[in-house]
């Protein structure tokens, strides 16, 4: 890892069910994400990918071990604490956009913000709209929106706040691709231009290319590490996954 880690875990465990039907999705992994860096979590179905993004986030508890957002552990937080802080320093792109229909693109770009009470800095507001082409869309609806603009929109809602990290689950997995290639190219812009730090959740080798590190896992363990990844070393790696 290069630089100091933006997130991380230290040897964590979540096991879901119990007895016979217990499924292990993270087995004691330990690894960290550096700030102002681009990485894609990757593996096949079952890895621990989406369990492992939804830990880091704070969306979801752990067994055992340490999940740190920065310097915080967040397995030592009160439910009131762990909720300003998922509010006040992190973001999430969901594959759904998860936008309100009834407000406009700008309303929802600015409603966790006005609902923490917090007043947006309107310089990084424009900065944010500019970088992602919303400026012509900010009075529209989302149902007056192609779905590539929506993702847009759930990116700048994302940055807006100015968050320590911003993790997407399967940002691309409802558009189509020349849609997803603009938010993938967006979310790379936001880490080299405007110091942004993204961890996302993917199984597309195509989507992982536009990352600077990846971390692939399987049966719930850290299996390999890949530095720029390319869409033919991911998918070498996962054939040697047996995937």
């Amino acid at each position: 890892m290069d630089g100091p880690a933006a997130a991380g875990v230290a040897d964590v465990v979540k096991t879901y069910g119990n007895g016979d039907t217990a499924v292990r999705a993270l087995d004691h992994v330990s690894v960290d994400f550096a700030a102002r860096r681009f990485t894609a979590i990757m593996g096949p179905s079952g890895s621990g990918k989406s369990t492992l993004m939804h830990c880091l986030a704070g969306l979801d508890t752990v067994d055992d071990g340490k999940v740190l957002i920065g310097q915080t552990d967040l397995t030592g937080l009160s439910d009131a604490a762990l909720t300003r802080l998922r509010r006040d320093r992190v973001g999430f792109v969901f594959q759904s956009f998860n936008l309100l229909p009834t407000m406009t693109a700008q309303d929802n770009i600015l409603l966790g913000l006005r609902l923490a009470g917090r007043r947006p800095d309107l310089a990084w507001f424009d900065t944010v709209v500019d970088a992602l082409g919303l400026r012509t869309r900010l009075r529209h609806t989302p149902g007056e929106l192609s779905g590539g603009q929506q993702q847009r929109v759930a990116c700048a809602r994302a940055l807006v706040g100015r968050p320590q990290v911003v993790f997407a689950d399967e940002p691309t997995g409802n558009l189509d691709s020349r849609a997803g290639a603009e938010v993938l190219d967006f979310l790379r812009t936001s880490v080299r231009e405007l110091d942004q730090t993204v961890v996302m959740v993917t199984h597309d080798p195509v989507a992982a290319s536009y990352t600077d590190h990846g971390v692939l896992l399987a049966d719930g363990r850290v299996a390999a590490h890949l530095t720029r990844p390319t869409a033919d070393t991911v998918l070498a790696a996962l054939t040697n996954l047996g995937v």
